[in-house]
């Protein structure tokens, strides 16, 4: 596989010599950008906030067609567009391993690259090893949560670090960045306090995910217990009856009355373990992770705060 990606490497930066890495119509305006590319989602967006109304800079985002991070595979044309960066922002997760090969082929040595796990150094966390929760085939020591955009302490440590990165290139343009990351941040700080107040207000402290468990750090940010059928985005796709059985006891020992689940899901997990809990009237719940924003979504106006707040209204109403 390392050879192939390989293979696709070298034969993209060949058709950006031959191809001038672009189409007749783009403008030497445009060749003059700052350009910006973001793998994901939260960073993308975070970027923007901070850039702003800045016109020296052009943001892409990579992963803009909805596909999950966990099964990406870089294009010819996402190799010659991240080569040709002037910055670029990706995760640094087991799912970035793709990335190494790709900043060795770059054209461009002068690329700040911004490796959003390095930036929370020791914030970074292991996956959760729960009691009940179904294992992976194949077990593999010291693998780090990779979500880290699901926490808005997160958000405001990265957002300094994309600020001060754009600086660097741009220092024309310091103060822009500089005024639209201290604003962001606010915002940020606030709808955080929002989130702490409701964990803090609710005599309920545990929340249960019939499915994967992304939420690592949204739910330790705010000292919340919690217990899920997978850890992080486990590749298994079915629980076991242990598995079910487990966490509908553990619903009926708390007295759970909202069973959690992430975008993407059919439901049909959290359906069976409520038809095993003693009431079976719980209520689904959905938090999005994130993790398959596409364009129309984005020019549908999506934002990272909006979905924050939305599972901050989502959580409110789990903690009842």
């Amino acid at each position: 596989m390392k050879k192939l990606l390989y293979l696709v490497l070298s034969l993209a930066l060949i058709l950006c010599l031959f191809s001038g890495c672009g189409s007749e119509e783009k403008t030497e305006a445009d060749d003059e950008k700052i350009k910006v590319v973001a793998t994901v989602f939260p960073a993308y967006d975070w970027a923007r906030e901070i850039i702003g109304n800045c016109d020296d800079v052009e943001l892409i985002l990579l992963l803009d067609n909805g596909v999950d991070m966990h099964s990406y595979q870089p294009s010819a044309d996402d190799i010659i567009t991240i080569s040709t960066c002037d910055m670029f922002i990706y995760v640094g997760g087991q799912s970035d391993s793709w990335v190494d090969d790709a900043l060795d082929q770059s054209q461009n040595k002068d690329m700040a690259v911004i490796n959003m796990m390095d930036v929370m150094g020791e914030s970074v966390r292991e996956e959760a090893h729960l009691p009940g929760i179904e294992q992976e085939e194949e077990e593999h020591d010291h693998e780090y949560d990779e979500h880290i955009w699901l926490s808005l302490k997160n958000a405001q440590v990265i957002c300094g670090a994309i600020s001060d990165g754009l600086a660097q290139i741009s220092p024309e343009n310091q103060k822009i960045f500089s005024e639209n990351c201290a604003a962001y941040d606010e915002k940020l700080s606030d709808l955080d306090s929002r989130y702490q107040a409701a964990a803090d207000s609710s005599s309920i402290k545990t929340l249960v995910f019939a499915d994967r468990f992304p939420f690592l750090y949204l739910t330790e940010d705010y000292g919340l217990d919690y217990y899920a059928a997978f850890e992080g985005c486990s590749a298994e796709t079915e629980a076991s009856f242990e598995t079910v059985a487990y966490l509908a006891s553990v619903v009926d020992d708390l007295n759970i009355k909202s069973i959690l689940i992430i975008d993407g899901s059919d439901g049909k997990l959290a359906e069976t373990i409520i038809s095993n809990t003693a009431e079976k009237n719980q209520q689904i719940l959905t938090l999005d992770s994130m993790q398959s924003v596409s364009s129309s979504d984005i020019e549908g106006g999506e934002t990272y705060l909006d979905v924050m707040e939305g599972n901050l209204e989502v959580l409110e109403e789990a903690l009842k």
